[in-house]
């Protein structure tokens, strides 16, 4: 059986009171709390092998080098990559979105072709489609979902023609939870040659990915969201589409020979790695993902499922509560309002109880337009959750509602 207590014994933070309570930490869909073994890894690496990676021939450069690349390995590993060189890191996944929208539709994109993005995705993978379309002079087409929060992948055809040069979906909503399945939508793509890109924040957490397997062209997903440091992030793209982007930055270690005649770059990944690295970032993620590897992925998964459930009927039982997101295999993720309630008031409320939740729109805009409303409250479950938290949540809306109603 998953030990839950256990699991919470490796992260300091969650024995920190917040206005003199037991933190309830429910916003793990923003940023994940970090493992001692991680933190650990940060302190080390500033203390004792703090170099520039690639550039050097001195001991510490060369250290520093081979855990950066060791880290990039057991990340492909992790996702089901083909090759180490199929990683790149990045900033985050809104880089690695950026990336890809620059760097592949700046050779590929036409004027008159056009992109589909899902109504259900994160800002970062709808406005720098928008963007591209409008310097490209393309169209943005857009998937929609249904009240229940399932992604209407039956509709993608009639969305698709020749023309279509990029499909931009994701793995697991940052606010519904939803978990479309992804099989019809790249084969429909792959059928009229479009490419596709997934972002997996919230689904390399949830369930995880093989990437091979999944046949998506590209897969983009942020490390803080993954029990490691923020500021570091994966992007992952079929070799072959790799090689044939330009680069998205330029400038050191990025390149091969420089002169003012001409300019030749480094192979990928290097190629879109540009400048000095976050290499304490990359290699705390390849600690963040060997911690993670420990636990038996189904148990994981079959614990969070508990988490959610047990929330999910609590709120239920509440008077005026709706929840956004209710298909069956969604993600640990619970969004919801009280009629009457502003959510931004229910969140101040809970934090004062010691329960972290997030309010607003959850940099999904498009997802509040479709239900009407101006914001909601999410809670976001990670394993080190226990089911005492997820009875906190339902307990402290109870009393919230009972102040604001």
């Amino acid at each position: 059986m998953f030990d839950v207590e256990k699991v919470r014994r490796d992260f300091p933070i969650l024995g920190v009171r917040v206005y003199d309570k037991p933190l309830v930490y429910l916003d793990s869909g923003a940023t994940a709390q970090k493992p001692e073994c991680v933190i650990e890894t940060v302190d080390r690496l500033h203390r004792e092998s703090n170099a520039n990676i690639h550039r050097g021939v001195h001991f510490l450069s060369e250290e520093a080098t081979e855990m950066y690349e060791a880290a990039r390995a057991r990340i492909a590993e992790y996702i089901g990559a083909e090759a180490r060189e199929e990683v790149v890191f990045t900033a985050g996944a809104t880089a690695s979105l950026n990336t890809v929208a620059y760097a592949w539709c700046e050779r590929f994109l036409r004027a008159g072709d056009n992109i589909v993005v899902s109504e259900m995705e994160h800002h970062s993978n709808i406005v720098p489609w928008q963007l591209v379309a409008e310097r490209k002079g393309a169209e943005i087409r857009v998937l929609p979902f249904d009240e229940e929060g399932r992604l209407m992948t039956e509709r993608l055809p009639a969305l698709l023609d020749a023309r279509t040069r990029v499909v931009a979906v994701t793995q697991a909503s940052n606010t519904l939870g939803t978990r479309p399945d992804l099989r019809p939508v790249i084969d429909e793509a792959h059928r009229v040659g479009a490419v596709v890109v997934v972002d997996g924040c919230q689904g390399v957490v949830h369930g995880g990915v093989d990437v091979k397997a999944l046949d998506c062209d590209f897969y983009a997903f942020s490390g803080h969201k993954l029990y490691a440091p923020t500021g570091i992030g994966v992007l992952y793209g079929k070799r072959d589409l790799l090689d044939r982007m330009p680069p998205f930055l330029s400038g050191g270690d990025m390149v091969d020979r420089v002169s003012f005649e001409k300019t030749t770059f480094a192979p990928v990944p290097l190629k879109f790695e540009a400048g000095t690295a976050n290499f304490v970032g990359a290699i705390a993620l390849g600690e963040a993902v060997r911690y993670v590897r420990q636990f038996d992925a189904a148990e994981v998964e079959a614990h969070e499922r508990a988490l959610l459930l047990r929330a999910t009927e609590g709120l239920e039982r509440i008077p005026g509560l709706r929840i956004y997101g209710t298909t069956p295999d969604k993600c640990a993720i619970v969004s919801f309002n009280v009629e009457g309630v502003h959510p931004y008031d229910m969140g101040m409320i809970l934090d004062k109880l010691g329960i972290a939740v997030r309010t607003g729109q959850h940099c999904a805009e498009p997802v509040m337009t479709h239900y009407g409303v101006t914001g909601m409250c999410r809670a976001s479950f990670a394993m080190y959750n226990t089911l005492a938290e997820a009875d906190a949540l339902v307990a402290g809306v109870e009393r919230a509602v009972k102040m604001l109603k």
